[in-house]
């Protein structure tokens, strides 16, 4: 298994866990809108990590094959961001936007986590 899928894994797991915490929150809070936020935005910045390790993939293949590859997909990403972010403002009253763009960062500061985690002896 290639280090990008193993890490994918875990940050998934991790990700997951994070989002029984934000479902707990909206249920046991009056908050619910800012849990409501973020769980949309992590939800869709798993979806990109997804994403990102699906055209990581393709683009090994493609390297392995010697076949130029374009892009790993950076503009669907940030579609993905944006709808999260429209969604957000068409519904303010369930959905905090400020929660939606920290849930949208949420994968890259548990990427960050998992590294320092993982490298602790190389540090």
């Amino acid at each position: 298994m290639p280090e990008y899928r193993s890490m994918f894994s875990r940050v998934r797991s991790y990700i997951f866990y994070l989002l029984a915490a934000f479902v707990l929150g909206w249920g046991f809070t009056s908050y619910q809108d800012v849990f409501l936020g973020l769980i949309l935005g992590t939800s869709l910045s798993l979806f990109n990590l997804w994403l990102l390790v699906r055209r990581m993939d393709r683009f090994s293949k493609q390297f392995d094959k010697g076949k130029v590859v374009k892009s790993l997909g950076f503009f669907s990403r940030v579609a993905t961001a944006i709808l999260g972010v429209l969604i957000a403002m068409e519904y303010p009253q369930y959905f905090h936007l400020i929660g939606v763009v920290i849930g949208l960062m949420i994968a890259y500061v548990v990427i960050m986590i998992d590294f320092f985690i993982e490298n602790k002896n190389y540090i």
